[in-house]
C-alpha cells in the first residue's frame, strides 16, 4: 500500500485515517470532569419520604395504578380494580367511571353518589391505593429525548439515560448531575457514565422525583449557569 505518492505527499487513505482521528480527539475533547464535584459519592442519600398515610391521602391517581375498592356487604361490587390507558376503572353495573388525577377518597365519592342513585341504599364504599406507578424522573440537558419518564419507585442512572434514547451529540457523559430532595433540602450529587459503563463505578440507584441533567452542546443555559456556580464539594451541596 503506497503511502506517499510521487510528490511526496500522503496518499488518499492515509489521509483520511489521520482525518478520521483526529476528529475522534476532538469529539473527544469536551468530555472531561469537572474538579470541583464529588463524583461516585459512597454514601447517596435516599430522598425524603413522606409517611404512607400522608402519601396516599394526596396522591392522584393515574393509568396503570391499582386500587382496591370495598362496598359494604356487597362481594360482588368490591374487589381490586386498574386503571386503564383512558383513566377509567370499570365497575360491574356502572361501567366506566373516571379515576384519573382523583385521590382514593375522591374516587370513594363519586362511587357512592352513581351506586346510590339507582343501584343501593346509602352506600358505604371505601377505595384504598393498592399499588401506584404514575411516578416520574425527570431527565434534562444533552440527552437525544428529554422529559419526564414514568418509574415504578426506582431504577439505575444507566436505565434513566436510556430511556431518554440516550445522551445527545455534544454531550459530556463524564459530567452528569442528579438533583433530589434530602433532608428537607435540595441537593446535587455528580457520575460519569464511562466509568459507570466500564464497571469501574456502581451504577447509582435513582429515585422518583429526581432530576438527571447530562452537561453538553444541548444543555440549556439555565442548567449550565447552575452546574457552573454550585461547588459540589460534599457529597451533596445545597442550592
Amino acid at each position: 500500500m503506497r503511502l506517499r505518492d510521487e510528490e511526496g505527499r500522503l496518499s488518499l487513505p492515509l489521509r483520511l485515517v489521520g482525518l478520521t482521528v483526529g476528529i475522534s480527539l476532538l469529539a473527544g475533547c469536551g468530555a472531561h470532569r469537572d474538579s470541583r464535584m464529588n463524583y461516585n459519592p459512597t454514601t447517596f442519600a435516599a430522598p425524603d419520604q413522606l409517611p404512607v398515610s400522608e402519601t396516599l391521602m394526596t396522591y392522584r391517581l393515574g393509568p396503570g395504578d391499582v386500587v382496591n375498592i370495598s362496598v359494604f356487604s356487597v362481594d360482588s361490587l368490591s374487589g381490586d380494580r386498574q386503571v386503564d390507558a383512558a383513566g377509567n376503572i370499570t365497575m360491574p353495573l356502572i361501567g366506566a367511571v373516571p379515576a384519573a388525577g382523583k385521590s382514593a377518597e375522591e374516587l370513594g365519592a363519586d362511587l357512592t353518589g352513581q351506586l346510590g342513585k339507582k343501584y343501593l341504599q346509602q352506600p358505604q364504599v371505601t377505595v384504598a391505593v393498592k399499588s401506584a406507578v404514575a411516578r416520574t424522573i425527570t431527565v434534562d440537558g444533552s440527552v437525544s429525548s428529554p422529559g419526564l419518564y414514568p418509574v415504578a419507585d426506582k431504577t439505575t442512572l444507566l436505565k434513566t439515560i436510556a430511556m431518554a434514547h440516550g445522551t445527545s451529540q455534544g454531550a459530556n457523559p463524564k459530567k452528569v448531575v442528579v438533583f433530589r430532595q434530602v433532608n428537607g433540602q435540595r441537593h446535587a450529587a455528580a457520575f460519569d457514565l464511562t466509568t459507570i459503563r466500564d464497571g469501574i463505578d456502581p451504577d447509582p440507584i435513582i429515585y422518583a422525583n429526581d432530576v438527571v441533567v447530562v452537561d453538553g452542546r444541548q444543555t440549556s443555559q439555565a442548567w449550565i449557569t447552575l452546574l457552573q456556580t454550585v461547588p459540589l464539594l460534599g457529597l451533596f451541596t445545597r442550592f
